[in-house]
């Protein structure tokens, strides 16, 4: 059960593909909006809290500057979750002021219970399972370059993460094809998703249209890392018009080598520059 809105965006797939792809096309009037310094004031009398309980920084940013480039109030609120208040209890508090309520924290299962109590939408701002607004950043990113979504073909260098996770999430909801590479012991094998793929060869890599990935477990031996590592030579053997999205908390000479952060297939700063647009949209789309 999710909040009496109906418009939680805790997992991805909580959205139709409609209503993705309206809140995606949405981003690209947004970021020129924003880019004419005239934003429209849709957010104005809305109160949104921003409650961190996990460190992070890129998209609880982008959620408090949009509130508030939008006319609406955004608060944060120092909650911490599985500690000494329920989580019924915390959402009849929080329902007493806000309108929505945009939360990062640990675990996707405090944010579920939370959105099965508030009256507020519950958005997640980021779990240790998942990362949906990354992934809706990106796509919303991926958009501005191409005419449509439908057939976007992803591959992810990544063991079973959160923006992985989210990536899988996000075909559900969507016709697009998400394959993931890495040793088998780091597969995602628990999420019923038709059109995701698990390798262990990087065949995939060299048709995709967009490369991301995320950071290696700790403990992983070097010997394991390096054959899936992502350098700027692996990516000169893929189509000359692939976007590669590294995931932002990059671990030079793990998961991506330093010269691949310089490759003009990477393009990562320009991709979490639509982490506000999309935000922003997201958040419309709830209010409406």
């Amino acid at each position: 059960m999710l909040s009496e809105s109906g418009r939680d965006f805790v997992e991805f797939h909580d959205l139709d593909a409609d209503t993705i792809r309206s809140i995606v096309d949405r981003a690209q009037g947004l970021a020129a909006a924003w880019a004419d310094r005239a934003m429209p004031q849709s957010l104005a009398g809305r109160r949104v809290a921003l409650i961190v309980d996990d460190g992070g920084w890129r998209n609880t940013t982008a959620f408090e500057l949009g509130v508030k480039a939008m006319g609406g109030i955004c608060a944060n609120a120092p909650v911490r979750f599985n500690f000494s208040e329920t989580a019924a209890d915390i959402a009849a508090y929080l329902d007493n002021w806000f309108d929505v309520l945009v939360v990062r924290t640990r675990e996707l299962s405090a944010l579920q219970e939370l959105a099965s109590h508030a009256r507020a939408p519950v958005v997640n701002a980021r779990t240790r399972s998942n990362h949906p607004c990354e992934t809706l950043g990106d796509l919303a990113y991926v958009r501005s370059r191409r005419a449509s979504l439908d057939g976007l073909k992803v591959v992810g260098l990544a063991p079973d993460a959160n923006i992985l996770r989210s990536w899988v999430e996000a075909s559900i909801a969507l016709p697009l094809q998400v394959t993931q590479i890495s040793p088998e012991d780091w597969h995602v094998n628990d999420l019923a998703a038709p059109n995701f793929a698990t390798s262990t060869s990087l065949d995939a890599l060299f048709d995709a249209d967009v490369i991301v990935t995320d950071c290696w477990p700790d403990g992983a031996s070097a010997d394991q890392l390096l054959g899936y590592q992502v350098s700027a030579s692996l990516l000169d053997k893929c189509r000359p018009d692939v976007i590669f999205l590294p995931c932002p908390p990059v671990t030079r000479g793990r998961e991506v080598s330093l010269d691949a952060m310089s490759h003009h297939a990477c393009q990562s700063p320009a991709a979490k520059a639509y982490l506000l647009h999309a935000q922003n949209a997201l958040l419309e789309w709830i209010v409406a």
